[in-house]
């Protein structure tokens, strides 16, 4: 399991993918939605939230279903794209358009999102290993500094 969900696939021609980007994800943004925030089959038990950018060029609404780490009251995502040496498209989206929307549960709302301290960073890590093992293998697989992203309600 990766933190984005699946990776994401560019429509044909267009240079950020669709709303879900992947079938996958869009099963994953459709259950969730569906179910009030709970997701099945290998995500059951995660904590799972829907994040809505505004792609960088296109300005155009982008929702990804990401992973999180609560920590205290904001919620941190790993820009991991599964160990992939590239950052993620919803990452370089929010870089440019840092105002998203967040949905956890049932609860939909505005947030402002920023890249995580440099002294927070590995205690961040520390914890979302703890808790899903797999992200050091896209920690390591990366061959990069993976982002750490933190989501602040506004």
């Amino acid at each position: 399991m990766t933190n984005e969900i699946a990776p994401g696939n560019p429509g044909r021609g267009h240079p950020e993918p669709t709303d879900g980007g992947t079938e996958f994800n869009r099963e994953v943004i459709a259950e969730f939605r569906a179910n009030g925030g709970v997701v099945g089959g290998e995500l059951t038990g995660r904590p799972v939230l829907l994040l809505t950018v505004r792609g960088a060029r296109s300005g155009e609404p982008r929702t990804t279903p990401l992973v999180y780490l609560p920590d205290g009251e904001r919620l941190v995502v790993f820009a991991s794209n599964g160990g992939s040496p590239k950052d993620p498209l919803w990452y370089r989206n929010l870089l440019a358009h840092p105002e998203v929307t967040v949905e956890v549960g049932t609860d939909r709302y505005p947030a402002l999102a920023a890249p995580v301290a440099p002294e927070d960073h590995e205690a961040l890590w520390a914890r979302q290993i703890a808790t899903a093992p797999l992200f050091a293998d896209y920690r390591a697989g990366a061959g990069r500094t993976i982002p750490l992203v933190a989501l602040a309600r506004v």
